[in-house]
């Protein structure tokens, strides 16, 4: 299994700490720092937001070297889909082949009543969806008179995240590369995870590598994991604990148990964007489960 770094960009992450978070995480070896794109908070209120996703992720794709940079996701709501297949274009050639777009149909609609993006009704940004990947998939493959093409080849890889219905799992069967699935237990990722292999397979094509995104709070003991799960309520307003909460050892014995179902890939959401340290114990867990 791979472990991801994902950040929460709304919540009022300065540049300074996406780009100490980005380093710590290369340095640690993670595989990837994968970044939400919304504009405004969800958790922390005004007066805290979002610098741009697809920006950050060409500066940081400036600043580092090895790691995997991406949007989980980009709502189809937000840019034209040539502006946004343009973007990608970009981070992929300064990053010289590391970007990934994850892709959805948005859902926060303060987002959209502040910035004056239109809220379509549920099925009308989810044929949104199909109609950027579709047009997607053709800039950067066969449209002759647009260029230039990514650097990675056939393309970036593409994520579309949801949990397991009809649409989405249509949506990624087609058109996507991986398929992110959020917050489930062990016994839902294994549903999950069957039915878009079914899915995968209905259409004659390879399986998509499946993931997830769960929140995490680890320590290197047990006091270590008490001091941050309070400063994670603290920072969030949330009453219910991270859903990957306990010292490296027992992370990587739950990880262990989604990987047995599945999952191929982790992206651990990380809110408390002073704790540049526990990036450091996420890189212990991801050695111990290569």
């Amino acid at each position: 299994m791979r472990i991801c770094l994902m950040l929460e960009g709304q919540e009022g992450v300065t540049w300074e700490q996406l780009l100490a978070l980005t380093l710590a995480a290369e340095a640690a070896g993670l595989d990837g720092v994968f970044r939400s794109d919304h504009y405004r908070s969800i958790l922390r209120g005004d007066p805290t937001g979002a610098m741009d996703a697809w920006a950050t992720i060409a500066a940081l794709a400036a600043r580092t070297e090895r790691i995997r940079l991406g949007t989980l996701v980009s709502p189809v709501t937000f840019r034209p889909v040539s502006v946004l297949a343009k973007s990608v274009v970009t981070a992929d050639h300064i990053s010289h082949g590391r970007v990934e777009l994850g892709i959805g149909a948005g859902w926060f609609e303060a987002d959209h009543v502040a910035y004056g993006f239109p809220f379509l009704t549920v099925r009308e940004r989810v044929d949104e969806l199909f109609r950027q990947l579709a047009e997607i998939n053709r800039q950067w493959s066969v449209a002759e008179d647009i260029w230039p093409k990514p650097l990675q080849s056939p393309r970036p890889p593409i994520i579309v995240g949801g949990t397991a219905k009809p649409r989405t799992v249509e949506a990624a069967v087609r058109f996507a590369d991986e398929y992110n699935t959020l917050a489930p237990t062990i016994e839902e990722a294994r549903d999950r995870y069957r039915i878009i292999s079914d899915a995968a397979r209905s259409l004659g094509r390879d399986p998509l590598r499946f993931s997830i995104f769960v929140s995490c709070v680890v320590g290197r003991d047990e006091r270590e994991v008490s001091d941050r799960v309070k400063a994670w309520h603290e920072f969030s307003g949330l009453t219910d604990p991270p859903q990957l909460v306990g010292t490296v050892e027992q992370v990587v014995e739950v990880l262990r148990s989604y990987e047995a179902v599945g999952v191929e890939r982790a992206m651990l959401q990380h809110l408390v964007h002073e704790d540049v340290e526990m990036v450091t114990l996420l890189g212990d867990v991801a050695r111990a489960l290569r």
